[in-house]
């Protein structure tokens, strides 16, 4: 994706709140089907934020189910995207869930030691919470970005994904000793400027897969509400080499 397209490129996107209206129409193969992707696309970050706030695996497990029963039998239908951003939808939903869960939780009886302490049950803080669900959000999105690239070097069998993680774990290294390295790992005889090139590509293909990703989930993903959702995300570092710069 060049810069000077990135408007138009955001213009054609299909974005989640699409997709959530057809998870919610008429035509019951569509329904399932935008059901499935919404599911797949952000299972994995639903996920990540129930585990950091239960701990517990049988606890995610159960509440997520829980969240999946809520959204197959319609329960996101009321979603408004002139309300707020979807990822402040979604999280205040689990945040009640898990909630919820606490509290039945805390009304079953546990077998307690006679000379134990009464367990002690910290309450949930929506602080907490919001600050433990972005992060976790961020984390999938960039896990996406990562893996859409490894896809890319896969098929077109340039090595974006294999280049560009080497240098993330290896910021120090000179083009010269990345070259020898990744030369090695590749079996390939490379050299400093090629794998300057590489990088520089590799880069560049990255930022658009995230860019993508972070647009996904907005309403209306115009360069300005992109450049907003990148800030609060604390992504826009990665995503400046496919914006205009005056965004960037």
């Amino acid at each position: 994706m060049e810069e000077r397209n990135l408007a138009e490129h955001l213009s054609q996107m299909s974005t989640l709140w699409s997709v959530l209206g057809r998870a919610h129409g008429e035509d019951r193969d569509e329904i399932l089907s935008a059901q499935e992707q919404l599911l797949e696309r952000y299972g994995n970050a639903i996920r990540r934020y129930l585990r950091a706030a239960l701990g517990n695996p049988e606890a995610v497990d159960e509440v997520f189910q829980e969240f999946a029963h809520i959204f197959v039998r319609g329960g996101f239908r009321g979603a408004d995207p002139n309300r707020g951003r979807f990822r402040d939808y979604l999280k205040t939903t689990l945040y009640h869930l898990i909630v919820a869960h606490a509290k039945k939780q805390q009304r079953q009886p546990i077998a307690l030691p006679s000379n134990g302490p009464e367990p002690a049950v910290e309450p949930l803080s929506v602080a907490d919470s919001d600050r433990e669900f972005l992060e976790n959000w961020r984390k999938e999105l960039l896990a996406r970005a990562w893996s859409a690239l490894e896809t890319v070097e896969r098929d077109t069998g340039r090595p974006f994904h294999t280049v560009l993680r080497f240098r993330a774990y290896n910021p120090d290294l000179s083009s010269e000793a990345l070259a020898t390295q990744l030369g090695r790992q590749l079996g390939q005889n490379l050299t400093a400027p090629g794998v300057r090139q590489t990088l520089h590509r590799a880069r560049l293909k990255f930022a658009g897969l995230l860019v993508d990703e972070v647009a996904h989930s907005l309403d209306q993903p115009t360069e300005s509400a992109l450049v907003d959702e990148l800030i609060a995300l604390d992504l826009l570092e990665y995503c400046k080499p496919v914006l205009p710069a005056s965004q960037s």
